[in-house]
């Protein structure tokens, strides 16, 4: 029909051809079969297939009339190219989405599967590890990979469902693995970095470490970033590229820490006893550890005082750490005064005015004056 609507001048009216074993009508215009009609058809219609030829010549002709008429005026083949365009974009959508969409909730069902399989998975082999294995950043490597592997493992099979094939998307992502490369340059080096740290483990689950001014508790080990608790309860997201290059400090990698108690004396003061009641009241204080044993030390002789240092062992834990250093202080203060030695009280103070153009008024002083002239 549409080689007849080319050139609707050279439309003839519709012919009907027997075919050799007159069995089939054809109806021809111009030469161009339109359409061929059968006994069987002619049966489906109740009638002859000659009377059914005669009937489909006559409303072919009638509509081939109506689309020439539309073709020769400008605005009837405006509307009829509209017309075509909008069938022909309406049939593709439909074509398209009767093929897409089952592809689409194919994937969607693959991917569902894929993850309830992961998170069984996940969950399964912390039952498992929690019993055989202790170390909590072995469990934690494992099962991830376990996990984001099951992952990969469904993208691929939700692409080749949606219709894509995994070799040719390969492929193309080699193709344009530069421009990937440089898009996703963060994600792929904060990937590496959290592999790296949970192979090497420069800090392990529980460790408190300080990395750049963040200090607090390793409470996940991700592979894109490390999460810190920090110690007044803030939750802290560190990448891991940027845990993996920075200075890390890890005071529980060790289970002891030592800690110092700085005080002055005055020079009045017998520093040998000084010293050993020190020694003794952080000695004695409960959580300070027998070995390594309880120094002290003479820091630095000031002007008016000397500055000595207390040093002692406790449990790296920050909580101990700190209540530790703390009794130690109030044990050491305890003692000096039960022997009666005071700390350092200067005789000379300055004191610096608070308005100091009032009181050059009230002694009759002028700018650049000293008190003392």
């Amino acid at each position: 029909m549409n080689r007849l609507l080319e050139n609707p001048t050279a439309i003839s009216p519709p012919q009907i051809e027997t075919s050799q074993d007159k069995q089939k009508r054809v109806i021809t215009s111009a030469g161009v079969p339109i359409v061929t009609l059968t006994t069987t058809d002619a049966q489906d219609n109740l009638t002859t297939v000659d009377a059914l030829a005669i009937q489909w010549s006559q409303a072919i002709d009638a509509a081939l009339k109506r689309a020439s008429q539309r073709r020769l005026s400008p605005w009837g083949r405006f509307v009829a190219e509209v017309q075509a365009s909008v069938e022909t974009a309406f049939g593709r959508l439909i074509e398209s989405a009767i093929t897409i969409i089952p592809r689409a909730i194919a994937a969607i069902l693959v991917i569902g599967l894929f993850w309830a399989i992961a998170t069984f998975i996940r969950w399964l082999m912390r039952i498992i590890f929690r019993h055989i294995v202790e170390d909590l950043t072995v469990e934690n490597l494992i099962k991830q990979v376990a996990y984001y592997a099951v992952w990969t493992l469904g993208l691929i099979v939700a692409l080749d469902a949606f219709g894509f094939d995994p070799q040719a998307v390969a492929t193309g992502l080699g193709l344009t693995s530069l421009a990937l490369g440089f898009a996703l340059k963060d994600i792929i080096s904060n990937f590496i970095s959290g592999m790296l740290i949970l192979v090497l483990r420069p800090f392990e689950l529980g460790d408190q470490i300080v990395v750049g001014e963040t200090e607090g508790n390793v409470e996940r080990i991700e592979l894109r970033a490390t999460q810190l608790r920090t110690y007044d309860g803030r939750v802290v997201l560190i990448p891991n590229a940027e845990v993996f290059t920075s200075r890390i400090i890890n005071n529980t990698a060790a289970p002891i820490r030592r800690s110092s108690v700085e005080l002055f004396i005055g020079y009045d003061s017998d520093l040998q006893q000084v010293v050993t009641i020190l020694k003794d009241a952080a000695q004695a204080t409960q959580e300070v550890l027998d070995e390594p044993g309880v120094s002290v030390r003479i820091r630095d002789l000031g002007q008016d005082d000397v500055v000595v240092e207390t040093r002692f062992w406790t449990d790296s834990r920050r909580s101990d750490f700190v209540a530790t250093t703390s009794a130690v202080r109030q044990a050491i203060v305890a003692a000096l005064k039960e022997a009666n030695i005071g700390l350092p009280d200067p005789d000379v103070r300055i004191l610096v005015p608070r308005h100091p153009q009032r009181w050059q008024a009230a002694f009759g002083l002028k700018d650049g004056d000293s008190a003392s002239s």
